[in-house]
């Protein structure tokens, strides 16, 4: 997927040393294109955390692929002080790449690589700033997001813009979906602008602050559903909270997990959060009314239980038509 190309080959006989910093699977693409090409000295990775019901220590995605890689990985629990700062100064790197690290980097660490600190952010900055750009992105309703490549500085995505490409979102993408497609994205964009940076012919552009939006860290409280917002609206949810927090509602004292649905134009209004049947001839037999319009729903998952399709669970269920949620 990534072309060598002769910019690429003088920058590795210049021996670029890179250290990379990321944690969550949408890192990983540029992960492995660096180490397709380039020195990759250290990957810094966020602490392991204890998951799952018996909380055994997990280990981020990227610390998986780079132990697999047999790079060596190291985990601070803050880049701030003197031992993490001597620890990276002792690696000399040349350039630092960043992808979804999790860490704002102190300006001492900035400071440190002759050819700064590169991120991959995915959305189209000013926009979109902050750690859920995705969801943020599809819960707008807008038609296109995409990667942008910046210098690091010391605020929150604020750093002047290297590069940046679009991508168009469809009215079923979710934040799954989207993540893998923009990490690919945003991997090829990296490899193409390396080279160009390093050799001295890309000048930054700084952003527009003026344009700046701020994204928020998504809670598992961010997928209850509420059913007086509109059909639309409550469609776009579903799809910026899969595959977590995933949304849900609650039904005789169960949380019901909807996880795909489709708005239905027409039907005959009822009560907000009855469940209702639709007529014969649709792709959907069971819908939801919102605030506005009827929310169909394809597939769901009652707590316990497996996910099926929602014609399916009305079969088990018999009193899921008319009850209200």
């Amino acid at each position: 997927m990534f072309d060598i190309t002769e910019e690429i080959v003088k920058m590795v006989f210049m021996v670029i040393r890179f250290v990379f910093m990321g944690t969550p699977e949408f890192a990983i693409p540029s992960l492995e294109a660096l180490v397709l090409t380039y020195q990759v000295v250290a990957v810094y990775t966020r602490p392991d955390k204890k998951a799952g019901r018996g909380q055994q220590l997990a280990f981020s995605a990227v610390k998986k692929r780079a132990s697999s890689l047999g790079i060596p990985v190291l985990q601070p629990e803050r880049l701030r002080g003197v031992g993490a700062m001597e620890q990276l100064a002792g690696l000399a790197p040349d350039i630092i790449v960043v992808a979804a690290y999790g860490q704002i980097l102190p300006p001492e660490i900035l400071a440190v690589p002759k050819f700064g600190c590169i991120n991959v952010h995915a959305s189209l900055l000013p926009k979109y700033r902050g750690s859920s750009p995705i969801p943020a992105a599809i819960l707008d309703g807008g038609e296109a997001t995409g990667v942008t490549i910046m210098l690091m500085d010391t605020g929150m995505d604020s750093g002047p813009i290297l590069n940046q490409r679009k991508v168009p979102i469809s009215s079923d993408d979710t934040t799954g979906f989207l993540t893998t497609k923009l990490a690919w994205v945003g991997a090829d964009l990296l490899m193409e602008m390396l080279p160009l940076w390093i050799d001295g012919k890309i000048k930054p552009q700084p952003q527009n602050a003026s344009q700046a939006t701020y994204t928020w860290t998504v809670t598992k409280e961010d997928g209850a559903i509420d059913w007086k917002l509109s059909a639309v609206e409550l469609r776009r949810r579903v799809c910026a909270y899969d595959p977590w927090p995933g949304c849900h509602t609650v039904w005789q004292g169960k949380r019901l997990k909807v996880s795909q649905v489709v708005p239905i134009e027409g039907g005959e209004p009822a009560e907000v959060g009855k469940v209702v049947a639709l007529p014969p001839g649709l792709s959907v037999a069971v819908g939801v009314q919102t605030g506005e319009g009827i929310l169909g729903l394809l597939r769901v998952q009652l707590e316990g239980k497996r996910e099926m399709a929602a014609q399916e669970f009305i079969i088990g269920h018999r009193d899921f038509l008319g009850s209200q949620l």
